[in-house]
């Protein structure tokens, strides 16, 4: 989740209960691994997408920095680039403890991005596209960073899921600094298309997520929802645990995560 979400959200639910709300725990992390998600056995940030020691991998818009020590871990040299001065600030310490070949963490907007030309091999961008302004000239950026033959792991949210959310979440999620835009597929495609990118790969991330957000939302005041984990997403994390913990309801899984995911993903390369 994005710095500027993460803010909003804190706008509307006091920290003590957001703190029990969140479900960092379990759920989201066999959710996360079932994926393919942070794979480090096989130094996969996401299936297809490698990441070894020769490689430097630069995250634009990378919050509080997972995807970067992630990479830091797998040796290589990693640039974190996110406008929160304070998360990049404690982004810098981390990764100079860490494993990564050299580090480093930048404060930008991306409008340019205050990096060379063809530095990167691996470029990320989560979650971040549909918060900017110019999308086309924000991709032209990550395309001008990357060297030949970079590969890119982009993703935006999928648009059945913020046709819900258009409905229920607050005016504030649709307002700038958050989302301004909703990506229907074959936009995203063309988008990286069109910046001269070759996609390799398209799927999808996480039915759970997407109707966590719409009980997260759904009641309009989450604050009203009264102290602790609200019942509502109590269960829902409850239920889909035991959905993905059962080899019986793999097929349901797989056909929710269709039907409507959280985040719509391109894995695509500069040729």
């Amino acid at each position: 989740m994005k710095t500027a979400m993460k803010k909003l959200i804190r706008g509307i639910v006091p920290a003590s209960m957001l703190q029990r709300l969140w479900p960092w725990g379990s759920i989201h992390s066999r959710d996360a691994s079932r994926n393919g998600w942070y794979n480090g056995k096989d130094y996969q940030l996401f299936p297809n997408f490698t990441i070894d020691p020769l490689d430097t991998f630069v995250d634009v818009g990378c919050g509080d920095g997972t995807a970067c020590m992630f990479a830091a871990n797998c040796g290589a040299e990693v640039i974190g680039v996110d406008i929160d001065e304070a998360l990049m600030a404690d982004l810098a310490k981390r990764l100079k403890k860490s494993a990564a070949r050299q580090s480093q963490a930048l404060v930008s907007d991306g409008h340019p991005l205050p990096l060379e030309d063809a530095i990167a091999t691996r470029v990320v961008c989560q979650e971040v596209l549909e918060h900017v302004p110019d999308p086309r000239q924000f991709v032209s950026e990550l395309v001008r960073i990357g060297k030949p033959g970079a590969r890119y792991l982009l993703t935006v949210p999928d648009p059945v899921g913020e046709s819900i959310q258009k409905k229920i979440a607050p005016p504030a999620y649709w307002a700038p600094p958050n989302h301004v835009r909703i990506f229907q597929r074959e936009d995203f495609s063309r988008l990286v298309v069109d910046s001269g990118l070759r996609i390799e790969k398209r799927t999808r991330y996480s039915y759970y997520w997407a109707m966590w957000w719409t009980l997260f939302w759904g009641a309009n005041k989450p604050v009203k929802f009264g102290s602790g984990e609200t019942p509502v997403l109590h269960h829902w994390n409850k239920l889909w645990g035991h959905m993905v913990s059962d080899p019986n309801y793999a097929k349901v899984v797989d056909a929710l995560d269709d039907l409507m995911p959280k985040s719509q993903i391109i894995i695509a390369v500069k040729d």
